[in-house]
């Protein structure tokens, strides 16, 4: 048996017998797989690694293999296809190995994009939280909800339900907000789940509380039993009421509603009972069950009542700021002296309004006579002094009734009156012009539908120069004499209305185009292009509209056209007037430049009329031509 001796790879010959080292190969390149499954030592190595399941031979066995199988079997012919070494073989045989890899490392990144996802997700969170309204404090996000949601007009809006909804860190700032919830409606388009859901979240705050069973449609039945729950659902919260509202269709449903309100109300503010269906109604056999509250309302500030039969007790109506009376016809209108008692009741009244009431016996009244001198007037007994008075209204009230509580009144303070329906109202604007002479500081007129001598209207509207805004609905008396008297006054005399910015005219077709489109001019700012005449001194009198017309042009009388004259005059609203001009009209006393002006129902207006307007006036109110249909709208 011949030794075989075997060569180090240093050169070194070995000597027989000794044992033969191992052939080292040089070391491989581990892919990314290896190297993860070198980091985790206590799961098994990759099946693929066939350097670890086959280990080296020695180079000298392999050699005297080779040898001896080329000497004892025959040279063999492989397919191309045939596999050529075991390590081949050993591949094939290690397929289960290999997709049991390939699950190991799918569970592993799936288990990675999970930790990835949630990393996500808080780094999200952490963003969101330093944005400034996230850090906002629930204090001041609350502040911020109650101006959105309390400042609407909307009794039950939907801002409320729209920011509860955006992420539950305002919904829950919104709910423990007690004063979000504090308006409570219910009725036919609410349900009481709602109404006790927000009874119970407002906590103790102040309620304002409506209840509105109006019908949805014309003809609709509503339910005496429905109202009588929503009472009695909000009979508990009386105490925390600040203003009630109740509108009913008739005055049995009135009644068995008001029937739940005799708990005293110590919050109490504004209470207003409207009834529908009045006109039905008028011989209804039942009284109200008074009193309401059981009289107890100490700060009871505003009353409106609509059809509703009180008896007029004047425990509801005392030391009251707004009373508006409505829907008071034959027997159940109250009378003059039930209207003044009311009145001297409150002396700090600053708004009364009298609406859709049946006028009093002219016998039954007893009025001062209009020949009195201011000063027997004042002195007079029977004269009512409102000093707090502001706004006034009579809306088809009757004029016997109106004019017999005007001359019974003194209001050195009121800015509003409206007058409508009243059939002929000079005598009350004689009575404005004798409270003219003391004080009244009227900012606004309103007459609609009404008759009044013309020259009252006028000395009337001498004495108003802090009026900024006249009305005329549907005023047949109102001419073009009147717009005329407001151009510009005769040399000696000062201007009428100078505060004057806004007109309305309403249904007026007696006014002309030649007179509105003087009131206009007139009232222009002081122009050096437009009145150059003016800029010679300040003593020098006012020039009139045909002096300015001469400059112009060659032509001495205004022409009707609207765009010839807006040709020749130059008069441009965007056009700034000079420093000079300006100190010119101060010291002139020039009126203020009008602002709007309404002609709607003013069909002797034609549309170039109304272009023409539109170049001096800001706001132009008019009814545009028909169209095909015979539609008309406003612009």
């Amino acid at each position: 048996m011949h030794s075989i001796s075997t060569v180090h790879p240093s050169g070194i010959q070995s000597k027989p017998g000794t044992p033969v080292p191992m052939a080292v190969e040089p070391p491989r390149t581990r892919t990314s797989v290896a190297s993860s499954w070198a980091s985790d030592r206590s799961s098994l190595p990759p099946p693929y690694e066939l350097y670890d399941l086959y280990p080296p031979v020695p180079v000298a066995a392999t050699d005297s293999l080779r040898s001896h199988s080329s000497q004892t079997e025959p040279p063999r012919h492989t397919a191309p296809g045939s596999p050529r070494s075991p390590r081949k073989q050993a591949g094939n045989l290690s397929i289960p190995h290999l997709r049991e890899a390939l699950n190991s490392l799918e569970s592993k990144m799936a288990t990675l994009l999970s930790e990835r996802d949630i990393l996500e997700s808080r780094l999200e969170q952490a963003v969101r939280l330093q944005s400034p309204v996230q850090r906002l404090p629930n204090e001041l996000l609350a502040s911020i909800f109650i101006q959105g949601v309390l400042d609407m007009e909307e009794e039950d809006s939907l801002m409320l339900s729209s920011l509860m909804l955006v992420c539950r860190y305002w919904k829950e700032v919104a709910i423990n907000t007690p004063i979000l919830w504090s308006r409570v409606v219910a009725g036919t388009r609410h349900s009481l789940g709602k109404v006790r859901r927000k009874l119970e979240r407002s906590k103790s705050v102040p309620l304002h509380v409506c209840v509105d069973f109006s019908p949805r449609v014309d003809n609709e039945n509503v339910s005496t039993a429905n109202i009588i729950l929503a009472m009695d659902l909000l009979q508990t919260s009386i105490w925390r009421w600040k203003s009630f509202r109740l509108t009913v269709p008739n005055r049995p449903q009135a009644h068995a509603a008001l029937t739940r309100c005799q708990e005293e109300a110590p919050l109490l503010e504004i209470l207003s009972i409207r009834i529908l269906h009045s006109m039905q109604e008028d011989h209804f056999p039942h009284r109200a069950p008074l009193p309401l509250f059981e009289g107890r309302t100490p700060c009871l500030k505003s009353c409106s009542f609509t059809s509703f039969n009180f008896g007029w007790d004047m425990k509801l109506l005392s030391r009251l700021r707004v009373l508006k009376l409505g829907g008071y016809w034959n027997g159940f209108s109250p009378s003059v002296d039930t209207i003044l008692g009311i009145l001297k009741a409150c002396p700090s009244l600053e708004e009364f309004a009298l609406r859709n009431m049946s006028d009093v016996d002219p016998d039954s009244c007893s009025m001062p006579e209009p020949d009195h001198s201011e000063h027997e007037r004042t002195s007079d007994s029977r004269i009512i002094r409102l000093q707090r008075l502001r706004k006034l209204s009579f809306y088809y009230a009757g004029i016997v009734r109106t004019r017999t509580i005007m001359s019974l009144l003194s209001f050195p303070a009121l800015e509003t009156i409206e007058l409508s329906f009243l059939d002929n109202v000079s005598p009350v604007i004689e009575h404005l012009r004798r409270q003219s002479l003391t004080s009244l500081p009227l900012r606004r007129m309103r007459i609609e539908s009404c008759f009044f001598n013309e020259l009252k209207m006028v000395r009337l509207l001498r004495r108003l120069p802090s009026i900024t805004m006249l009305e005329f609905i549907d005023a047949e008396d109102a001419t073009s004499n009147l717009l005329k008297t407001l151009s510009t006054p005769p040399t000696a005399q000062t201007w009428i209305c100078p505060r004057l910015t806004s007109l309305a005219l309403e249904g007026c077709t007696n006014m002309d185009w030649e007179a509105l489109r003087t009131f206009v001019e007139s009232r222009l700012p002081a122009h050096a292009r437009a009145y150059p005449t003016q800029l010679i001194s300040s003593a020098s009198a006012v020039p009139t509209q045909c002096q300015a017309s001469n400059q112009l042009g060659p032509s001495t009388t205004f022409t009707s056209s609207a765009s010839a004259f807006a040709a020749k005059a130059h008069i441009l609203a965007h056009i700034p007037a000079t420093t000079h001009a300006k100190m010119m009209s101060d010291s002139v006393g020039w009126p203020l430049r009008l602002q709007s002006i309404d002609l709607t129902r003013c069909h002797q207006i034609s549309k170039e009329m109304v272009q023409w307007l539109r170049m001096y006036v800001a706001q132009v109110r008019c009814e545009i031509a028909a169209g095909i249909w015979g539609e008309a709208s406003t612009t």
